[in-house]
């Protein structure tokens, strides 16, 4: 555990800080059993073939030079994939840092900004790292987002889609009549779409930038392209809010993508045919885990993503956490009101989502 500690040659606001607590990254658990790791969400897939080879031909005497600064070969290819313009596309170093500069740029209003009680817990940290004053949202008794509660004053809204830790999925048209709402009622407030999960069973936002000039979708490689370690995340939106964002990251790296992500990010992308296979397949076990839990006595809430969040019948779930990681199977839970009850459980592959129904046969 992380030791609480002060200095005075902190700043006051780092003093003041709650820093995000990510999902732990174990080196080794004790035992012979393998580790199976079910709580950040990371694809149980390898990157495409055709990635690793583009990072590997990238490797070599160029990476002396500096990378494109505008990263002009992978906006192109973002902006083709999604029929857009360049111009369209902002690309940013994994989609936190793409988050962080929009709380910048597009956030600091007067107005509090809105996202849900229950949601990804980094955005109050950005709120708190830049000043923003925001207010939650409740979701509804069965953890859905309700679009008219967001029909009050506010500095912008943003919140995952599919929604996170929940899995559940507001439908396109719900989408748009947030944006039209918000376009009614604060014209000047952005509607940021995190679509961190999107591949695993929504439909992107990304069709309606065109039409709305208050529209921010933000996506990322690190899920559905398996490409996590490469940290490449991008932003799609009208052309005002891009250069809100651009100006807000050539004020703070101007080199945030390197030579080998950016290659294999244009790789992955091209490979179409790989990205949706592997989609299926989480889709197909994320199906067949959400039935045998269910079988079993669990709440299971239904997920776009590519984890489920569950809750235990015979058993509380900080006890369960504990139990499953006795047997070298660790899961996500999260000590918060409303939730403290559910454990979020990623998908895994065919093998390991039948190692974790045996264990929990064992222990519950």
């Amino acid at each position: 555990l992380m030791m609480t500690m002060s200095s005075p040659f902190w700043s006051q606001i780092v003093a003041e800080l709650t820093p995000y607590t990510p999902g732990e990254q174990p080196k080794s658990l004790s035992g012979e059993t393998p580790l199976i790791k079910l709580n950040t969400n990371e694809n149980p897939y390898p990157p495409s073939p055709a990635a690793l080879k583009a990072i590997g031909a990238e490797r070599g005497e160029r990476l002396r030079l500096y990378p494109d600064p505008h990263s002009e070969q992978l906006k192109a290819s973002i902006s083709d994939y999604y029929h857009l313009s360049p111009d369209q596309v902002f690309i940013g170093n994994g989609s936190d840092e793409v988050l962080a500069h929009l709380f910048a740029a597009l956030l600091k209003k007067p107005q509090p900004i809105l996202f849900p009680d229950i949601t990804y817990s980094f955005y109050p940290v950005y709120s708190q790292l830049y000043g923003i004053e925001y207010k939650t949202v409740a979701l509804t008794e069965r953890f859905e987002i309700d679009v008219e509660a967001y029909a009050q004053p506010n500095g912008g809204i943003i919140f995952p889609n599919p929604n996170a830790p929940t899995g559940l999925l507001l439908p396109l048209e719900a989408i748009e009549r947030l944006l039209q709402q918000q376009l009614k009622y604060n014209p000047s407030s952005v509607v940021v779409m995190d679509e961190a999960y999107i591949d695993f069973g929504g439909v992107s936002a990304a069709a309606l930038v065109d039409k709305y000039p208050n529209l921010l979708v933000v996506q990322t490689f690190s899920k559905s392209r398996s490409l996590a370690g490469l940290r490449v995340g991008f932003a799609l939106g009208d052309r005002a809010l891009i250069d809100a964002l651009e100006r807000v990251k050539n004020s703070f790296n101007s080199y945030p993508i390197d030579r080998l992500a950016s290659a294999g990010a244009v790789a992955a992308l091209e490979d179409e045919a790989y990205f949706q296979t592997c989609c299926k397949k989480i889709m197909t076990s994320r199906t067949d885990l959400a039935h045998a839990l269910q079988v079993r006595g669990f709440e299971v809430l239904p997920s776009a993503a590519n984890f489920l969040f569950v809750k235990p019948k015979h058993i509380p779930a900080q006890e369960l956490t504990k139990r499953l990681r006795q047997v070298n199977i660790i899961v996500r839970h999260f000590k918060m009101a409303r939730i403290e009850e559910f454990i979020r459980i990623s998908i895994g592959t065919e093998a390991e989502m039948g190692a974790l129904i045996k264990s929990l046969d064992q222990i519950a």
